[in-house]
């Protein structure tokens, strides 16, 4: 066994030195050569390895220090993003944690001197929330991850869409009141009507005679004047019969009652099934993001297979066969050949499928047959284009 074979005591005593960390001042990034004390950086310096990576030092310092700026400054976020990812801790104890590597790039090759301008560089990027107390700089990390970027958008999108339906309900309340105060009058006037006791009769009814002659009179009245009242009486209870009978077409203020009932229900189903996403599995979707243009993807087809939190699709193209994942504002519906099948993604028929009767171009808006289920047969009037899409 040699002297410096690997099992000898020496090796050994010399692997267990150099596992602990050695001081800064003694390490040389150009060589990756940490030195135990002065007198072996010294002579570290002097050798010729070492000359030699002075010499491509001094052909490009900056570039050289400013890669090392680069790399220390990734590692050193990287770390602090797996370890101290949500919590608010001291400079120090992060840079410990750090330099446990022996392979870290050390400090002294930066364009930093001390912790404390890199932690005041931090700040100032905003890539570090840092604050000076008497216990030393503390720091707090900016995750400005795009994951987390994009669910804290999603969130703000909700917010959002939550805050632009209370208002909705509230102004849809407010037309109710105010419907229903103008209403009123209108009613007050017909309940006192059908309050109205009719007037009693104060001349006597003469009698009726019916002659069974071949004259034209089949019937003569003694009293024409008394008979008056009788048929007005006649029509008074014809029209009460009606009412009873439910006849839907009596008019008040000149609008059906049958009517008013339909158009209710109507913005009834609008204000419940209309919402701000309309992303639904099955539909044909026109990618609009021109951000994807260089990837050949702008104004592609794809089909949906996955909807993400109501507002992101997973499209699968139609061409490729890739499968992207694209927010809702970046995608168009597509809108068949007349007599192709739609489905309704939006409005009060949300969710049904329907045959697309035709097209009016000018307004942007499509007539639809609605197909099975409970309005099957319907046939639905200025439909917008971005209410229906084609469906696979």
């Amino acid at each position: 066994m040699g002297k410096n074979d690997f099992l000898t005591p020496k090796a050994i005593a010399n692997r267990i030195k150099a596992k602990g960390l050695q001081k800064l001042r003694w390490y040389c990034q150009m060589c990756q050569k940490q030195c135990r004390d002065e007198n072996g950086f010294k002579c570290h310096c002097m050798s010729e390895s070492h000359q030699r990576q002075m010499q491509v030092f001094g052909q490009n310092p900056n570039r050289i220090i400013d890669g090392y700026s680069e790399e220390f400054e990734a590692m050193f976020l990287e770390h602090m993003k797996r370890s101290h990812r949500f919590s608010r801790v001291a400079a120090t104890v992060v840079y410990n944690e750090y330099i446990a590597d022996r392979h870290h790039i050390h400090m002294n090759s930066t364009q930093w001197a001390t912790l404390t301008e890199f932690v005041k560089y931090l700040g100032r990027t905003g890539k570090c929330k840092v604050d000076e107390t008497p216990k030393g700089w503390f720091m707090t990390y900016i995750d400005h991850d795009s994951e987390t970027l994009f669910k804290e958008r999603l969130k703000n999108k909700r917010m959002k869409s939550d805050i632009v339906e209370e208002e909705r309900q509230e102004q849809e309340i407010k037309k109710q009141i105010e419907l229903a105060e103008k209403l009123m009058p209108a009613s007050r006037n017909v309940s006192d009507e059908k309050s109205e006791p009719l007037p009693l009769q104060s001349e006597p009814i003469g009698k009726i005679a019916f002659s069974l002659g071949s004259s034209s009179k089949s019937v003569s009245m003694e009293n024409s004047k008394s008979s008056k009242p009788v048929f007005e009486e006649l029509e008074t209870e014809a029209k009460a019969n009606k009412i009873k009978n439910g006849d839907n077409r009596i008019k008040v203020g000149g609008v059906s009652a049958l009517d008013d009932l339909m158009k209710e229900q109507e913005m009834a189903k609008e204000r419940s099934n209309r919402k701000d996403y309309w992303l639904c599995e099955g539909i044909v979707v026109k990618v609009m993001s021109k951000g994807l243009a260089e990837k050949g993807y702008y104004k592609q087809k794809g089909v949906v297979v996955k909807v993400i939190d109501k507002y992101v699709g997973e499209i699968e193209m139609l061409d490729s066969k890739h499968v992207l994942r694209i927010d809702q504002e970046e995608l168009e519906t597509v809108i068949p050949q007349i007599g192709g099948l739609v489905r309704i993604v939006n409005g009060a028929y949300r969710g049904s499928n329907a045959r697309l009767l035709s097209v009016d171009t000018n307004n942007f808006c499509a007539k639809v047959q609605v197909e099975k289920g409970i309005y099957d047969g319907r046939v639905l009037q200025a439909v917008d284009y971005e209410d229906i899409c084609k469906v696979m």
